[in-house]
């Protein structure tokens, strides 16, 4: 790794003195997904809930692919953490970590918060849309012991479900997703200003997620 229920409560930040901050862990969000690719809507919720804790650090972690999701990732493990990892270089609250891409088999968010429980006060963050599949997710309850659930919402999504403990912060409801992003650019449309300007060169030079025999769309 790289530089590595019920009732909704809103997140609000904690001032505290210097004395008092320097005793306490590193707060550290977790943010995982399979980045396929990665987009602006990703990093306005990391930057959201960076400042909405406030957290010290949110660390991406790159998934091989979800348990939940019946097809693997269009665009391979090396390209999408080179994507994130691109995209993060010049924010030094952000860091990445591949150690699901290390992991056998799928990615399961409760092996990785056992893994980085060691990193600081945890903070899983995710949408609300994700947060109605919970409880489908292995072992729910302990992932809520081992994390405070951060909930962005977003544009469209089912109400949570009742007995999920969670923290809902403001964050900007930009209604994108990396299905509709491939799906754009499969169709030969640009993905410029929908993903961060790294991604889309990396996209671009590399002809990800663009349909067979389709050329590249005009800068």
């Amino acid at each position: 790794m790289s530089a590595p229920l019920g009732m909704a409560a809103r997140a609000a930040p904690r001032p505290l003195g210097g004395s008092a901050r320097a005793a306490l862990r590193p707060r550290v969000g977790i943010f995982g997904g399979t980045f396929d690719p990665i987009h602006v809507g990703h990093l306005a919720i990391a930057r959201a809930a960076l400042e909405a804790v406030p957290l010290d650090r949110v660390i991406f972690v790159l998934a091989k692919r979800s348990p939940l999701k019946g097809r693997a990732p269009v665009a391979s493990e090396e390209d999408r953490l080179a994507m994130i990892e691109r995209t993060t270089a010049d924010e030094p609250c952000f860091a990445v970590s591949h150690i699901e891409l290390e992991r056998e088999g799928p990615s399961y968010t409760v092996d990785t918060l056992e893994a980085l429980r060691d990193e600081g006060e945890l903070y899983f963050i995710l949408g609300s849309d994700a947060l109605a599949e919970f409880p489908r997710w292995r072992s729910p309850e302990r992932i809520a012991e081992l994390a405070t659930i951060l909930v962005a919402d977003r544009p469209g999504a089912p109400l949570p479900p009742g007995g999920i403990p969670y923290r809902l912060f403001d964050a900007p409801r930009l209604d994108i997703s990396s299905r509709e992003l491939r799906a754009r650019a499969a169709r030969g449309r640009s993905l410029r200003y929908l993903v961060p300007y790294v991604a889309w060169r990396y996209i671009e030079e590399r002809g990800l997620y663009r349909a067979e025999g389709r050329p590249s769309p005009r800068s």
